[in-house]
């Protein structure tokens, strides 16, 4: 099946999956936000303590950057789910499920449990995780594998950064 025409060409059932997938992927930085709030928002709490690299972004905005890429996951997910049908659809949304399970348990090791090393194997293995998904929604919507791509490129650059915290603490 191509990006051509949507497999699911009626719109009233459309956008309800739209709507679903926004309040997946925003109700899981939500649960996320439950570890990460309570860390980065006290100023002499462990986060606050743990030596950082010159390039650590300043914290106000990882809330806007990850406001956007929930926002392309879901746009994402629903190309893909909108272009496919049947068991290419099931192993589409599998996949983009494991990958938001994986961004979601990222933030209970680091924070929650206070394991950057941890995190860094894991972080690892979302990344890889996150490339899964957009190879696997690319046959179904070439756009929905490239609103992949930011997210991708910030999880890349949170890899690097998490490493280095585990470095230097």
């Amino acid at each position: 099946m191509t990006s051509t025409a949507p497999a699911s060409q009626d719109p009233p059932k459309a956008w309800p999956v739209l709507v679903a997938l926004l309040l997946l992927c925003f109700g899981t930085s939500a649960l996320a936000g439950l570890w990460t709030s309570g860390e980065t928002s006290v100023p002499d709490g462990w986060f606050a303590n743990l030596a950082k690299p010159s390039w650590n972004p300043p914290g106000w905005l990882f809330g806007p950057v990850w406001t956007v890429l929930y926002a392309c996951m879901a746009v994402a997910a629903w190309l893909a789910w909108r272009y496919s049908e049947g068991a290419v659809r099931t192993r589409a949304m599998v996949v983009f499920g494991v990958q938001l399970a994986l961004n979601m348990a990222w933030s209970g090791l680091f924070f929650g449990l206070r394991r950057p090393d941890l995190a860094a194997i894991e972080i690892v293995i979302l990344l890889a995780a996150i490339v899964a998904t957009a190879l696997v929604f690319r046959p179904l919507s070439r756009l929905a594998a490239w609103l992949l791509a930011p997210y991708a490129a910030w999880v890349s650059f949170a890899t690097a950064l998490n490493i280095t915290i585990w470095q230097l603490n």
